[in-house]
């Protein structure tokens, strides 16, 4: 030990004292989940370290073997964890066992918050798993040396009151020795049986031996003697090696676990070996819920390795960034140990396993529609947004991910696919219809339904962001368009009486038409007939080209510099509030009051389309003069839906206010 370094103390960063007063003072379910998480952190170490001998083999030196020690003490009340890994340096010690530099603690006590969540089993999932020691133990102290010629050894020390010291230690080889000094009530974790027990169940995976300090007696009588020894006490195989044959779902399950540190088991998975061309072998999982990093570019993905080596432990090239959520790893037996991240990308191997291992994802997902449709309920409430990503982006797959995605609709409250959709079209409808909205009830009583809803025509929710290009990319299913209801093209069959009506109704409108095209020439493309309305007297549709309104607020709302597209202002002409202006107008051409009353129309028309208004006070005060003349006019009844105050007065923002 160097006797000139003095022992220093730290104080821990905010948020890891938050944690550890959670994992203290907390009430837990499963404490003996901190044997799993330090198990896989000893596990990750001997992976970094195998790795990086790649490239760097004197790192080996001095102890060759890739192991985990479990060492019970019963007469001093610990349990050491020990690897032979690549060990911490001083400043790593301070930075990943104090702050948060590179945990996620800030997430796990957001997310614990929101859930009211009373158990910590899923910690793991937020690199914060050391800290489920302090479950069982009242102090905890860490000898690591890195790997490396002269490198030295360093102790970490804490009884989690706020603090933790660094100083020198001693350790002939490079690796992190862990010990826990058990509370009283948690000396269970000394037993022989219960470890092995533990082992087996959350740790029988790990692709290295974990061997277990135990007692062993032999001879007889005076020449009886009790020795300690190492025994393995896991299979230290690669799960995904075995055939599937010889796996349980519970094996499967626990792996799941491991690998990811998620604390409920997968919907599904897949387990398949490749031979040909290309030799590989993979295990996929599909989780329950979404990972608190699911969007983070450093989100935890796919593992690669390579002969059973542990490459990377994100390889964003084996699957598209729209299958992010998906869990496991692939073992390659053709790329080279020293692979690197440039020639991933540029490697046809990589390439085919990428396309052999997306279909497979997918062929899991079909199964899961089909054969659990609640479970895929579940799926696509937490990951469809981001399966939709692939619509847009990827031709190769749009008709398996058409057949995936589901909507709610008009038809009934839940979720449907476009199969079903397609199986209830009533007879002469040629295309599926949807509409776009914040929410299902933003958009349930939309005036754009309105000739769909009369025709019997069902039409799909769509309220993610991402439908827009969704829909773009898919554009037909089984051979039927997808037309938006709000689009300025929506084309319904109509008879040849109904057509001439229309021309009819076109004409009657007249000077009314001229009028609303010259106020609002700044606002609109364009003013014309509308044959989708039947209720409402006017609405804004998207012309071609266009995005819908819901989509360019939210890109607004996000920094995005996006110009309001000018909309075509659909006009029913049967409408009462219609009629009435269209009769003014021919009185009195030019009345400011009718423009009152066409800016009126026109507001009211980007608010049932998603928009907000340009000048909201001035809304607010038409609709205040136009609810006082209805009042003032003593009728004492509520004006019936789509009816106007009738009369020679218009009333308009600057009406006076009629006083008793």
């Amino acid at each position: 030990m160097n006797v000139d370094t003095p022992r220093e103390t730290h104080k821990f960063q905010a948020e890891i004292n938050q944690l550890l007063n959670l994992v203290i003072n907390s009430l837990y379910s499963h404490k003996e989940i901190f044997l799993r998480e330090l198990v896989s952190n000893a596990s990750d170490a001997l992976d970094k370290l195998r790795f990086r001998s790649v490239t760097e083999p004197e790192l080996l030196e001095g102890a060759s073997a890739l192991e985990i020690h479990l060492i019970p003490d019963a007469d001093k009340g610990t349990l050491t964890l020990e690897d032979t890994g690549i060990g911490m340096t001083h400043d790593e010690l301070v930075k990943n066992l104090g702050t948060i530099a590179h945990s996620g603690s800030r997430e796990f006590l957001e997310l614990v918050s929101q859930r009211g969540q009373k158990d910590v089993n899923l910690i793991g999932q937020f690199g914060v798993g050391f800290y489920s020691a302090y479950l069982v133990a009242d102090r905890v102290e860490v000898v690591s040396r890195a790997a490396g010629k002269d490198s030295q050894a360093w102790r970490w020390a804490s009884d989690a009151k706020g603090s933790f010291t660094v100083e020198p230690a001693e350790r002939s080889t490079r690796g992190t020795s862990v010990t826990l000094y058990l509370k009283e009530d948690q000396k269970e974790f000394l037993d022989e049986w219960r470890l092995r027990s533990l082992i087996t169940q959350y740790s029988d995976y790990v692709n290295h031996p974990i061997k277990l300090q135990v007692k062993k007696t032999t001879g007889e009588g005076d020449a009886q003697k009790t020795e300690t020894q190492l025994e393995v006490v896991n299979k230290a195989s690669a799960l995904w090696q075995r055939s599937k044959s010889e796996i349980t779902d519970e094996q499967y399950q626990e792996f799941y676990k491991h690998l990811t540190h998620d604390w409920e088991a997968p919907l599904a998975w897949t387990h398949f070996r490749t031979e040909g061309n290309q030799v590989f072998t993979s295990l996929l999982f599909i989780p329950k819920h979404p990972p608190f990093d699911l969007n983070s570019p450093d989100q935890r993905g796919v593992r690669l390795f390579v002969k059973r080596v542990l490459i990377m432990d994100r390889c964003e090239e084996m699957l598209p960034q729209w299958l992010r959520f998906v869990r496991g790893v692939v073992d390659s037996d053709d790329l080279p140990l020293n692979v690197s991240r440039e020639l991933l990308q540029d490697s046809a191997v990589v390439q085919a396993i990428r396309k052999h291992v997306t279909k497979k994802t997918l062929d899991m997902l079909e199964k899961l529609a089909k054969d659990k449709p609640e479970d895929y309920r579940t799926f696509w409430q937490g990951f469809g947004t981001v399966l939709k990503e692939g619509l847009a982006v990827d031709t190769e797959h749009r008709e398996k991910l058409g057949a995936l995605v589901r909507y709610e609709s008009s038809r009934e409250e839940g979720l449907t696919s476009l199969a079903d959709y397609v199986s209830r079209m009533k007879e002469g409808q040629e295309a599926l219809y949807y509409i776009f909205g914040e929410s299902r009830k933003a958009v349930v009583d939309s005036p754009h339904l309105e000739a769909l809803k009369k025709r019997g025509y069902e039409v799909l929710y769509m309220t993610d962001p991402v439908d827009e290009w969704a829909t773009q990319g898919l554009r037909e299913f089984q051979g039927k368009p997808l037309v938006s209801a709000m689009h300025a093209d929506l084309k319904l069959k109509e008879t040849d009486e109904e057509k001439r009506e229309k021309e009819q109704r076109a004409k009657g409108l007249g000077p009314l038409a001229d009028r609303m095209k010259e106020v609002l020439k700044e606002q609109v493309r364009e003013v014309r007939v509308s044959d989708r309305l039947t209720d409402s007297p006017c609405c804004l549709v998207v012309p071609e080209g266009g995005s819908h309104a819901f989509v360019e607020r939210l890109l607004r709302e996000r920094g995005r510099s996006v110009p309001r597209t000018k909309r075509i202002l659909e006009v029913n002409p049967t409408h009462p509030v219609i009629e009435h202006l269209r009769t003014v107008t021919e009185k009195e051409a030019g009345s400011a009051q009718v423009t009152e009353w066409i800016e009126l129309l026109y507001d009211q028309a980007l608010l049932t389309e998603g928009s907000s208004v340009e000048d909201p006070n001035r809304f607010a005060r038409r609709m205040t003069a136009l609810m006082t003349q209805v009042a003032a006019q003593g009728s004492g009844n509520p004006t019936p839906t789509g009816a106007v105050a009738s009369g020679p007065e218009v009333p308009t923002a600057e009406t006076p206010v009629p006083r008793n």
